[in-house]
């Protein structure tokens, strides 16, 4: 299975990854939705800003999968994996997510950059911002 991650250009994550420094990438969810179930080790991901071409891939080294999350849970998973996921203000992180009932964190290994390339999202929704898809070329434009 490939993946294609969409990312909130403004907050920098595409450089995260390129640099080393996010090595986790992490979705945090009130309900489950995708990748919940559909990503694996030795998966692909793809990364791209939203707005712009897809410029890096990833393989998947580990998945974490945690349900039922509570302030506390999401603050003991912030602690632990806060700075692999790229967060510098936890606190504001925290805020942002401690209402979330899911979270799935993707560790990343073999990070490349690739050849540029753009997609087409019709059928996956206008807000998508993760599509899980047998081959990305089925969605290559």
């Amino acid at each position: 299975m490939e993946h294609l991650a969409i990312m909130k250009k403004s907050l920098d994550y595409l450089e995260k990854i390129k640099s080393g420094e996010k090595v986790i990438e992490s979705r945090w969810y009130s309900s489950r939705i995708s990748p919940w179930n559909k990503i694996r080790k030795g998966d692909f991901v793809y990364f791209k800003n939203s707005g712009c071409a897809v410029t890096l891939k990833s393989k998947v080294k580990k998945v974490i999968q945690y349900d039922d999350l509570t302030p506390n849970k999401i603050k003991v998973v912030l602690s632990e994996f806060g700075k692999d996921i790229g967060i510098k203000d936890l606190k504001t992180f925290f805020e942002e997510v401690k209402s979330k009932r899911y979270c799935i964190l993707i560790f990343l290994e073999n990070i490349k950059e690739i050849s540029p390339f753009f997609i087409d999202k019709i059928g996956f929704g206008i807000m998508s911002a993760w599509i899980s898809i047998e081959n990305i070329n089925q969605i290559k434009r």
